[in-house]
């Protein structure tokens, strides 16, 4: 059974649970680029490897900026240190950036126990 070495917009919409509109979207980011076949799009092993990093990235909370210049990187040359320090240094920054969201979180969750609390004991010494 032959691999498939390009797929149209519809079939990757499907395999990656999206839509077309996701995909056309990434289209106008620069992240992939098919290409035309008359009025179809069509996809190449290269767009479909972007776009699904591109998904995943969306998956992990990176901004856009962050997940281009990722993508791009894999375009560069063959020595992937650079790529890879730099795709560490993202997810380190970003875990950061969700460890600081996390802790406000709780502490907005913690000042929501005492009012709760202090609700709850206002209506009991009322009754």
């Amino acid at each position: 059974m032959p691999m498939t070495t390009s797929w149209t917009i519809s079939e990757l919409a499907r395999e990656f649970d999206i839509t077309p509109r996701t995909i056309r979207f990434y289209e106008d980011q620069g992240i992939v680029s098919p290409a035309r076949d008359g009025r179809n799009r069509v996809y190449s092993t290269r767009d479909r490897a972007r776009l699904k990093l591109a998904l995943r990235g969306k998956r992990l909370g990176l901004l856009l900026a962050e997940i281009r210049s990722l993508i791009d990187m894999y375009d560069g040359p063959g020595d992937t240190t650079p790529q890879l320090r730099e795709y560490l240094g993202v997810l380190q920054r970003h875990r950061e950036l969700l460890e600081g969201q996390r802790r406000d979180i709780d502490d907005t969750l913690a000042e929501i126990a005492t009012q709760e609390k202090a609700c709850r004991d206002m209506l009991d010494a009322q009754a």
